[in-house]
């Protein structure tokens, strides 16, 4: 069995060299760059599973990393879990927005960072089965294929986004309070903010221009995919 692949971007050797051994230990295959420079250019080559990704970094620092993954066609889809020792909400909220899936601060238990890894990697295996295709109002999302079109324009919506997305319209008119898309979309619970899941929302809602007013807001509760008819 092929071991999945984790990048780690981190200048500080013993926490890269622990890192690796925890990853390794755990089953994975562990590689390190030091710098924003040197793993841009190794990401290209070796196309890694999920991303761990210091912010305080020489040069270049992770933020940049990060939106520019984001922006390569060939790398955007990779999941980011940004570590750094910035630990004020605004500092989480501005790696959300820039497209990181998860965020834990510095010092960490690695042990903690081994179970959101799993749980990211986990949660990005949406259901895939064949003709698995779901119409609404002119948006439609084919599963199997990870492909969002809006009016026969492709929607490019990050793994997390996509199942964000997914779960929204699988239950449409039903309202799913903040806690249930932690739990469902992020598979976990108290480790992460509520503010994360309004931080997504407002960005899948961009992304969909229009289609994004689908996307209700229920005030004091959550969110709900209004029902809208479906398009055949």
């Amino acid at each position: 069995m092929t071991k999945q692949k984790i990048l780690i971007i981190e200048d500080d050797k013993s926490i890269s060299k622990l890192l690796k051994y925890n990853l390794e230990k755990a089953g994975f295959e562990a590689i390190n760059a030091y710098s924003g420079e040197a793993a841009l250019e190794i990401l290209h080559r070796l196309q890694p599973h999920l991303i761990i990704l210091d912010i305080m970094l020489p040069r270049m620092d992770g933020l940049e990393v990060c939106r520019q993954i984001r922006q390569d066609t060939a790398l955007k889809n990779i999941p980011i879990v940004i570590l750094t020792a910035k630990g004020e909400e605004v500092d989480r909220i501005v790696g959300l927005e820039l497209g990181a899936d998860d965020y834990i601060v510095k010092p960490f238990s690695p042990r903690e960072i081994i179970l959101r890894i799993k749980a990211i990697l986990r949660r990005l295996q949406v259901k895939e089965q064949p003709g698995d295709i779901l119409r609404i109002a002119g948006l439609v999302v084919d599963i199997p294929r990870h492909q969002v079109m809006i009016k026969d324009k492709e929607v490019i919506l990050t793994p997390l986004e996509f199942k964000l997305l997914v779960t929204l319209m699988e239950r449409k008119g039903l309202v799913q309070t903040r806690e249930i898309l932690l739990n469902d979309v992020w598979d976990m619970a108290a480790d992460v903010y509520t503010r994360t899941v309004d931080t997504h929302i407002k960005h899948l809602r961009t992304k969909l221009g229009q289609a994004g007013k689908m996307i209700e807001t229920i005030t004091g509760i959550g969110y709900r995919f209004s029902e809208a008819e479906d398009e055949n």
